[in-house]
């Protein structure tokens, strides 16, 4: 073991002691009154209000970005433009924009209404009824989780052989078949850890709902520590739960991967292969 090596266990046992110091032996963290609100019932409601949207936000997302992706790989050009617009849009504006937007429709658009375009209106009603904080924050977060999601499941369409699905038509496989039973596991397994950092990118994102006045997690902190002025030990909360959210999240990402990916994991076998040769008297082995 060469001098590298003991640099490293010395620079490890130093950065653990500037940890130690800095977490434990600080006392502005002040834990006692972090693990007295880490399961009071107003950061609890909080957290549930959080888990919710994430939810609907990923479902709604979801089934958007595979409808456009559908629509992207179409061989419609209306179709396909569409898409792109929209995916184009979408990587142009930020998160909270597009929230501010959605939230603030009824002053773009008083009445949603549906009929003839410059004609008669079948039936409308006031958007400030169809849009409220929870609504917009869904909306807002699932159209821009849609447009991300559309080219991760583009991707891994584009990424499965094209032998599979010649092979599928061959078969005499409907496409809603072929994609249940060939291509669909394929498609989960490549598309999984993209499509698991966007959904905790979108858990994380939540917070930016707070613009619009809807309650979740951070909201509730901040209206904690505005009154108690406990700034620091309240945001370690919020940490505190979005660490434990994120490691569950990965750890789903870790189980999809294993169920998907039986029979394509990269093994690492060690082959010891023994070549012979002769030289003179002697004999050499040769092991890779």
């Amino acid at each position: 073991m060469g001098i590298a090596f003991w640099l490293s266990i010395a620079l490890a046992v130093y950065v653990g002691l500037v940890l130690v110091e800095l977490f434990i032996f600080n006392d502005n963290w002040n834990w006692d009154l972090v693990f007295s609100y880490l399961f009071s019932q107003v950061i609890l409601s909080g957290l549930l209000n959080t888990i919710i949207l994430t939810v609907l936000t990923t479902v709604l997302g979801l089934i958007l970005g595979v409808f456009t992706a559908w629509c992207r790989l179409s061989n419609f050009v209306v179709l396909r433009t569409f898409a792109v617009l929209y995916i184009w849009l979408m990587r142009a504006m930020p998160p909270l924009v597009m929230l501010l937007l959605v939230f603030f429709w009824g002053a773009l658009v008083p009445t949603f209404g549906i009929g003839i375009p410059f004609g008669p209106t079948v039936f409308e009603v006031p958007t400030n009824e169809l849009i409220s904080r929870f609504s917009a924050a869904i909306i807002g977060l699932a159209i821009y989780l849609g447009a991300y999601s559309a080219e991760i499941i583009r991707g891994g369409v584009l990424s499965l052989h094209s032998g599979q699905f010649e092979a599928c038509k061959a078969l005499g496989l409907p496409p809603r078949l072929a994609y249940q039973k060939i291509l669909g596991p394929q498609l989960v397994r490549v598309i999984t850890p993209s499509m698991a950092n966007e959904v905790i990118t979108i858990f994380k994102s939540t917070s930016l709902v707070s613009v619009i006045g809807y309650t979740e997690l951070l909201t509730t902190v901040q209206t904690i520590y505005a009154r108690n002025f406990e700034t620091v030990p309240l945001l370690t909360v919020a940490v505190i739960w979005y660490l434990v959210l994120t490691s569950i999240a990965m750890f789903g990402q870790s189980r999809l991967e294993k169920r998907f990916g039986r029979g394509f994991a990269r093994r690492s076998t060690k082959k010891t292969k023994t070549i012979q040769t002769t030289a003179g008297t002697g004999t050499t082995n040769v092991v890779h």
